[in-house]
C-alpha cells in the first residue's frame, strides 16, 4: 500500500473493511495536502485526525479557528503546519497552550498578520500561565513569512524564541531593512549561528551593505535576494569571493547565492 498515491488508497478503501483498516495506517499518511480545497468538511477534518499526519497543508483554505483549534488539539505528533494565505483569525488558533512543537509553519501570504499577531504566536500561551514560560514554537527550524507586513519587530522575536531555526523565508516583506540585515546577524544573535537558509528576495530596501552583514552568518548555504534593486550583481559577486575561502558558493539566477561545496 506504502507505493500507492493518495488518490488510490481511497480507492481501495473502498473495498471492504480490512483494506480500509489497512489504509488508514498512519504510517501511510504522513503528509496531508489539502491545500486550495474550496471547503473543509467535518468528515475531512475527522479523517485527517485518524490518520495523524506528520505534515499537514491547508494553504488557501478557508479553514476556520475553530476547525484548526479541533485539529491542533487532537495532533500532537504534528511537525510541519503550512497555512500560506490563511487569514489571521484561523492562523490565531496557534496561539495556545495546545499548539504541537512544530518545526515547520508556513504563513506566506497569510491575510492579516503584522507585528503584533507574530508575537501572539511566538510569546509564551497565556491561556494556562505557570505552565510552561516557554514559546510553543521554540522547535522551529523552518519558519515562512513571506508577503507579510512586519518589521524589525519580528525578527527580534524570532532570535528570542527560535534558537534552532535554519531556514527563514523574508521575500516580499517590504518594511525590512538593512538594519534588518544586521539584526539578524549580531553578535549574539540565535540566527547568526543558526540559519543555513535566508531568503529575501524582493525586499527592495535593502543594499549592497546588506550583504556586509551576511557575511557574519556562520553556516549558510543559500541566500536569495533575487529582485532587491538596490543590490548589484558586483557586491554579490565579492560576497562570494570572501565566501569562497572555505567553500565554493556560485551566483545563479540573477542574485541567487548558493553553496555547492
Amino acid at each position: 500500500f506504502r507505493y500507492l498515491s493518495r488518490r488510490e488508497l481511497c480507492e481501495c478503501m473502498r473495498v471492504c473493511k480490512t483494506w480500509y483498516k489497512w489504509c488508514c495506517d498512519k504510517r501511510l499518511w504522513t503528509k496531508i495536502d489539502l491545500s486550495r480545497c474550496k471547503a473543509i468538511v467535518p468528515q475531512a477534518l475527522s479523517g485527517i485526525i485518524k490518520r495523524q499526519p506528520v505534515s499537514l497543508d491547508l494553504s488557501w483554505t478557508n479553514i476556520s479557528k475553530k476547525q484548526l483549534t479541533w485539529l491542533v488539539n487532537r495532533l500532537p505528533g504534528l511537525k510541519d503546519l503550512l497555512l500560506a494565505g490563511c487569514s489571521w483569525s484561523a492562523v490565531s488558533a496557534l496561539s495556545t497552550s495546545s499548539c504541537p512543537l512544530l518545526r515547520t509553519l508556513d504563513l506566506r501570504w497569510a491575510v492579516g498578520i503584522k507585528d503584533p499577531q507574530i508575537r501572539d504566536l511566538l510569546t509564551p500561551p497565556a491561556d494556562k500561565p505557570g505552565q510552561d514560560n516557554r514559546s510553543k514554537l521554540r522547535n522551529m527550524t523552518d519558519f515562512r513569512l513571506a508577503g507579510l507586513d512586519i518589521t524589525d519587530a519580528t525578527l527580534r522575536l524570532i532570535i528570542r524564541h527560535m534558537p534552532l531555526l535554519s531556514r527563514l523565508d523574508l521575500s516580499h516583506c517590504s518594511h525590512l531593512t538593512d538594519q534588518s540585515s544586521n539584526l539578524l546577524t549580531a553578535v549574539g544573535s540565535s540566527t547568526r549561528y543558526s540559519l543555513t537558509e535566508l531568503n529575501m528576495a524582493g525586499c527592495n530596501k535593502l543594499t549592497d551593505q546588506t550583504l556586509i552583514y551576511l557575511r557574519r552568518i556562520a553556516n549558510v548555504t543559500l541566500i536569495d535576494l533575487r529582485g532587491c534593486k538596490q543590490i548589484t550583481r558586483k557586491a554579490c559577486e565579492h560576497f562570494i569571493s570572501d565566501l569562497s575561502i572555505n567553500s565554493l558558493y556560485c551566483l545563479s539566477d540573477e542574485k541567487l547565492i548558493q553553496k555547492i561545496s
